[in-house]
């Protein structure tokens, strides 16, 4: 029986309260009205563009912002003028001091005229800008006015999307590695490996975090329905309404699909379909310790094979609900198995990592160098499946080329560039340069090395899937993001190896067992 340290323990407990405070911390500073994001705009303004000229340019500045740009403008204007005059005057009366009248009547008019000339150039484009904007604001000012207000109100919409959509995506990241476990676990009982039996109270461990995670994740799911926050566009007020002003035809014509009521069932049957199956899975399995007879096997057998036929249809339409929702005027065929791949890749690499830690602390004497390396062929086959679907994906987007699919990714590449492509190097470059070797898929410290890059590059993998729709180029890896990351990685660890102490890490009567004890490669 496996002991829960109680270090591990305190770990778990640290890290919840750290993310708890984190996630307040990105709530508490959160703009709560419209006067303190204008206030963010005119700072950012300010900072980024100079001043007044970027405050102009980039609309973020009321109408009297840009009348007091104007008076800014004719005020240097006329400074320069009498300072370059000035400057000239001076040098016209040295010239008569050492010239005669006639001569120096000549240079007092040839200064005279540069002195001009060089004022006009000075003058030319503030007083060229100065113009333009005044006469921008007399003639659209109420047009102006209501972009600046939707602007505004557009931002503020997305900052207070912020530690939402952190939490949201910690929080259905945990939840789907426990899912991707549990579908691996499924797909061993039906394929009756002989190699993975030994493993099985692992899996089992990972998938117990699927409960609380579905439950966590439900609220959070009723929060949005409910309007706590606006990461679901197609939830706003109106979206369906012919002649409302927020009225959108193209998600109109998917409202007898996305509706809050039929979304919120969906997700109901999903989750509780897996957990079901988790739970009558382990109690089989469990059972089959003391039976006489394989009859719970076999019962697990055909249950497993039920779960795989539900989990392939409900985790494609999961995949469209809970993201790619978030981005309702696109889509894409290969979503669904995308998805799949990176949370399978995860919750594979995920059980490779608990039975490593295991392994070291004594546990698990079964487990030998061969079932690691299983683990991590894995590891590096799903691996490179993800990157096929996310080239497949990418590629045919990109080369057709219309506007309408292409600009999700043009959005991602222009403001999330580093995670973007980082997500590539971290899910795909790095696993292939290190685990394409046979040796080193068994040495332990390269793949937990191997695995921490891979769950990492997932997570922001999730991360690029619903931040530039929820935040748009308001994005930043902060306390809220790092907060939601803790919280639930203490309350993974906490769920998982308190269910490993409740049963033998070591299946009794398996009928493949012995062969499992006995594997080597």
């Amino acid at each position: 029986m496996y002991t829960f340290s109680s270090k591990l323990k305190n770990i778990s407990f640290a890290l919840m309260l750290l993310g708890v405070l984190g996630i307040g911390y990105g709530f508490f500073t959160a703009p709560k009205n419209i006067k303190e994001v204008e206030a963010i705009l005119e700072k950012e303004a300010s900072e980024h563009h100079g001043g007044v000229h970027g405050a102009a340019e980039a609309h973020h500045a009321p109408t009297t912002s840009h009348q007091a740009i104007a008076e800014s403008h004719e005020t240097a204007k006329k400074e320069a003028h009498d300072a370059a005059v000035a400057s000239h005057e001076e040098i016209a009366k040295v010239a008569v001091a050492d010239s005669s009248v006639a001569h120096n009547e000549a240079t007092a008019v040839n200064h005279d005229s540069v002195a001009h000339t060089s004022t006009a150039e000075v003058a030319a484009v503030p007083e060229a800008h100065a113009e333009k904007v005044a006469e921008h604001v007399e003639e659209n000012p109420e047009a102006h006015a209501k972009e600046h207000a939707e602007h505004v109100e557009h931002v503020f919409h997305q900052l207070q999307n912020k530690p939402w959509a952190a939490l949201y995506v910690a929080c259905i990241f945990f939840m789907l590695i426990s899912l991707g476990a549990l579908a691996f676990y499924a797909i061993q009982q039906v394929a009756q490996a002989g190699w993975s039996p030994v493993l099985f109270r692992v899996m089992q461990g990972i998938t117990a975090y699927l409960l609380p995670g579905s439950i966590i994740f439900f609220v959070l799911l009723l929060l949005s329905g409910f309007h706590f926050n606006h990461l679901f566009v197609w939830m706003e007020e109106g979206v369906t309404e012919i002649g409302n002003a927020n009225y959108d035809k193209l998600i109109a014509g998917k409202s007898g699909y996305l509706n809050v009521a039929f979304w919120l069932i969906r997700a109901a049957v999903f989750l509780i379909g897996w957990n079901l199956y988790r739970h009558l899975s382990r109690k089989n399995c469990i059972a089959q310790d003391e039976a006489n007879d394989n009859s719970f096997y076999k019962k697990n057998f055909k249950l497993s094979a039920a779960f795989l036929v539900f989990f392939i249809v409900t985790e494609s339409i999961m995949s469209w609900d809970w993201l790619m929702s978030v981005d309702p005027h696109w889509f894409s065929t290969l979503y669904g198995w995308y998805v799949f791949a990176s949370f399978f890749v995860s919750g594979i690499t995920t059980i490779s990592m608990v039975t490593l830690y295991l392994k070291s602390k004594g546990y698990l004497e079964n487990v030998n160098s061969s079932h690691i390396h299983d683990l991590s062929k894995f590891m590096f086959g799903i691996s490179v499946f993800w990157t096929y679907l996310w080239f497949s994906q990418f590629m045919l987007i990109w080369y057709a080329n219309i506007p309408e699919e292409v600009t999700y990714f043009k959005f991602r590449i222009e403001h999330y560039n580093l995670p973007f492509f980082g997500a590539v190097v971290m899910n795909f470059i790095f696993p292939i340069l290190v685990l394409i070797n046979t040796d080193f898929k068994r040495v332990a410290p390269i793949v937990v090395g191997a695995g921490v890059v891979i769950l990492c590059g997932h997570y922001i993998d999730f991360f690029n899937m619903i931040m530039p729709a929820t935040v748009g180029d308001r994005w930043f890896i902060g306390i809220s993001e790092i907060g939601s990351l803790f919280f639930f990685l203490g309350l993974f660890i906490f769920v998982v190896f308190n269910a490993l102490t409740k049963a033998p890490l070591m299946p009794k009567r398996n009928p493949f067992i012995e062969e499992s004890k006995h594997f080597h490669y």
